[in-house]
């Protein structure tokens, strides 16, 4: 019994540790998930703010710089450490600067996305997506 309180008991509290440390590297922080995308997708100065961040030509607020500095690994591993909310946002961001803002799109690829990847992936998506239009009314 005294081996088991004195020599496996703070090997298990170690051990569940290290896996909750491990978790908790394995993900982006979530303390910003609460930030509106739409807010800043629908008010120029803070979007122009977030994109001069990023392309470093202007300063950053703490959610920017955190944001700047997972960036490229979000890109190279297709936001595999992203929260839910972090995926969905990054998604209409990005779809929202390719499809209505490419001077703030364009240089953001050139620095993070060179190869146009996610672009490219972005244009097949939409090429397979079903719209539906309305159906005129036929005469019997």
């Amino acid at each position: 019994m005294i081996l088991v309180q004195n020599v496996l008991f703070p090997l298990l509290i170690c051990f569940g540790l290290s896996i909750a440390e491990f978790a908790e590297k394995n993900t982006y922080t979530t303390k910003y998930d609460n930030i509106d995308i739409n807010d800043v997708i629908h008010n120029e100065r803070l979007l122009k703010n977030y994109v001069f961040c990023l392309l470093e030509k202007g300063p950053c607020t703490p959610d920017g710089l955190e944001l700047k500095k997972n960036m490229p690994d979000a890109i190279e591993t297709d936001c595999s450490k992203c929260s839910e909310k972090q995926r969905q946002g990054s998604e209409i961001m990005m779809r929202f600067l390719i499809d209505n803002k490419p001077e703030y799109w364009n240089p953001l690829q050139d620095k993070y996305d060179p190869t146009g990847t996610y672009k490219q992936r972005y244009l097949d998506s939409k090429k397979t997506e079903v719209s539906a239009e309305p159906v005129e009314p036929t005469e019997v």
